[in-house]
């Protein structure tokens, strides 16, 4: 039952007001980064084509009456994907249903904050996966072998043009999307370089689609989810400080993604979502519910599942950048 600070039922409580901290899937980016390949099995495996042999130059020049000059690919079986399922639920007693007055709609509130608690879950995984150091073919450290963005004699926009040097001279595709946490956008928003470059457009402010034409990038997403990592049920009564925090911090994903799956097309990153579950949409993601008169009669469970795996698919075509503020 969800806890309250005086009980279930409110004596004449507001009909359209309440207060809840929600953030919104247009907080996290954890779908919106790299094509999402609905998968009908649970893990299979899936190939990859040679580079080396993909960029090697074999074409011959043909002599009268002679054969044509011959080549061969190699192709491998990659480490299988598999989608594990992570799931949370909420028991909803009749006892609630009955109690309850508006605005607190407890099947509603149970949904939602089952949305958000699976959204938060995922955009932490898709951090721990893609949005850290020793995962791409290169990390750049501020301070260190680039300079921080914050940093006003140094150059981000010489930092991002030699990465996409690099890049584009060993996979033949330059980066085309950035993730760059709220920090480093404000501290390029901030910086002297930047300004001075935009000062002559027709904006004259300095907007991320602006950055990111500067940058030569299709896009630039900007995650501003926060998440409290205390794992005890927050108390009203409690009058420690909120241990609430951004989720990115510091750092910045340079990358090539392809726009949709399709074979033979390198990307940074796929992932599979296991959609071949009854009732399950993009992301392998579904709602049940399911009587549990076995906790009380009339009691319902509402179950939030996701089925998915986040692969790294093509190191080389990712640089992390950190410590960049």
């Amino acid at each position: 039952m969800p806890q309250m600070a005086n009980a279930g039922h409110i004596d004449r409580a507001l009909t359209n007001f309440s207060v809840a901290y929600q953030q919104g899937a247009d907080a996290f980016i954890a779908d919106k980064i790299f094509p999402i390949i609905p998968v009908q099995k649970q893990s299979d495996i899936y190939f990859s084509y040679s580079k080396k042999d993909a960029f090697r130059d074999e074409v011959k020049e043909r002599g009268q009456g002679a054969e044509s000059a011959g080549f061969n690919w190699d192709v491998k079986t990659e480490q299988p994907y598999y989608c594990r399922k992570y799931a949370l639920h909420y028991d909803i007693t009749q006892e609630e249903r009955v109690n309850y007055d508006q605005p607190i709609n407890v099947e509603r509130d149970t949904v939602d904050y089952l949305t958000e608690k699976m959204l938060l879950n995922r955009e932490l995984r898709f951090a721990n996966t893609y949005f850290k150091s020793g995962v791409w073919g290169k990390d750049l450290v501020g301070g260190t072998n680039i300079g921080k963005f914050s940093d006003q004699s140094a150059s981000p926009v010489e930092t991002i043009n030699n990465i996409m040097l690099q890049m584009a001279g060993n996979t033949g595709k330059k980066p085309n999307f950035a993730v760059m946490s709220p920090d480093v956008l404000y501290a390029l928003k901030n910086h002297e370089e930047i300004m001075d470059r935009i000062k002559y457009t027709q904006k004259g402010i300095i907007t991320l689609d602006l950055i990111a034409e500067l940058f030569e990038l299709d896009k630039i997403y900007v995650p501003w989810g926060v998440i409290n990592p205390d794992t005890k049920q927050a108390n009203f009564n409690d009058s420690a400080p909120d241990n609430v925090d951004f989720i990115y911090k510091g750092s910045m994903l340079l990358g090539y993604r392809t726009p949709s799956p399709r074979l033979k097309s390198p990307s940074a990153g796929y992932i599979f979502a296991w959609t071949g579950l009854e009732g399950s949409s993009a992301y392998g993601s579904r709602i049940v519910r399911m009587p549990m008169d076995m906790l009380g009669l009339g009691t319902e469970r509402i179950e939030a599942e996701m089925a998915y795996d986040m692969k790294v698919i093509c190191p080389d075509m990712g640089v992390f950048l950190s410590n960049l503020v």
